[in-house]
């Protein structure tokens, strides 16, 4: 299932650790780059490639809100939820992007373009609210300012 190159990374990055399990993350973050998204038989099959139960695989793959479990849109759009954020108005901008994309917090837009989510914490609590696109952080938004990021894209 994965690219010769992924499958390469995975292996070399096993090897340069004594415990497999400390590898995991960053196994779970190439798999996902290669894929783009964890599905139940990726899981599977990297297990097997670690010599791992696949349940132990998925638990984290499950637990982390970074691991995609299913496929998403080429940008996905990851709104602050926290208190902070909230506090700061969160709110209001997932309802404007759920009303802006035509889609509900989980869903992807029909042309697989946009994929919207709420994620716990992004790490950015002095610039809320805020939110990430792909690798990209967004702070101290506003209707205006998500306006003119999604014209961006």
């Amino acid at each position: 299932m994965l690219t010769s190159g992924a499958r390469e990374k995975v292996e070399k990055l096993i090897a340069c650790h004594p415990k497999k399990e400390a590898a995991l993350l960053r196994v779970l973050h190439i798999v996902q780059q290669d894929q783009g998204y964890l599905s139940p038989e990726t899981i599977a099959s990297v297990a097997d490639l670690m010599g791992m139960p696949a349940i132990k695989l998925y638990e984290v793959a499950t637990f982390y809100t970074l691991y995609n479990k299913k496929p998403v849109g080429k940008y996905l759009i990851q709104v602050c939820a926290n208190l902070s954020c909230s506090l700061m108005g969160a709110d209001n901008l997932i309802r404007y992007l759920k009303d802006r994309l035509g889609v509900q917090v989980g869903e992807t837009t029909p042309d697989n373009k946009f994929t919207l989510v709420t994620v716990q914490c992004l790490g950015s609590c002095g610039t809320a609210p805020m939110m990430q696109i792909n690798d990209q952080y967004y702070e101290k938004l506003d209707e205006a300012r998500i306006e003119q990021i999604l014209a961006s894209l």
